[in-house]
């Protein structure tokens, strides 16, 4: 079963780069007026592929890792499969309402635009929300103590210092509109109000 589990794995991140193509094309073209990425925030990125790529892979094709395997119940493998399929659906939906906005660093566009529909009506940050499931995921599908948890661990601090820094560069492009938008939405999750439920 744990071969299944590694195999539903990396067809999810097939996936996402497939989800993620054509949005890279766009980005590698566009101009930019606005670019705030500093050697951290790279290092930062590369270290997070480094968490749901290498180490995985070192897990799936070698033995090297073996020694810090563990065994879930399989109904928790399954219930990775169902966060992983979870977080495909936001990426995919995230990229959607960004169309020409994305960027994989901290940039503005020119004619960039404030999206606040689709996913984005409910959260600022569904790419992020995205990872918050693939980290959980990650850890229910590669059932070892090195490849399974590290890219959660890891990226609750990358969460935190890189949202403070792509809102502080909203905020000064956008202003009071982003601060509105700010007051009526979560960041990975949706406020209650948002939801048509009341209040928080």
């Amino acid at each position: 079963m744990t071969d299944l589990f590694k195999a539903v794995y990396w067809a999810g991140l097939v996936i996402e780069v497939v989800v993620r193509a054509p949005f890279q094309k766009n980005w590698k073209t566009a101009g930019r007026v606005d670019r705030r990425t500093t050697r951290t925030d790279t290092t930062l990125v590369s270290l997070l592929w480094v968490t749901m790529i290498i180490l995985p892979l070192i897990y799936s094709v070698t033995d090297w890792l073996d020694f810090a395997d563990y065994r879930l119940p399989g109904w928790m493998g399954w219930l990775g499969v169902l966060l992983l399929g979870g977080a495909l659906v936001v990426f995919a939906l995230a990229h959607r309402g960004l169309k020409s906005n994305w960027s994989p660093t901290l940039e503005i566009y020119e004619g960039h635009t404030l999206v606040t529909d689709g996913i984005y009506r409910y959260i600022r940050h569904p790419m992020y929300a995205s990872q918050w499931l693939w980290g959980i995921a990650q850890l229910l599908l590669l059932q070892n103590w090195i490849a399974g948890p590290v890219n959660l661990v890891y990226f609750i601090p990358f969460y935190f210092l890189r949202v403070r820094a792509e809102e502080r560069m909203m905020l000064d492009t956008f202003g009071d509109r982003y601060r509105e938008y700010m007051r009526r939405t979560g960041r990975s999750l949706p406020k209650v109000r948002s939801l048509g439920l009341g209040s928080r």
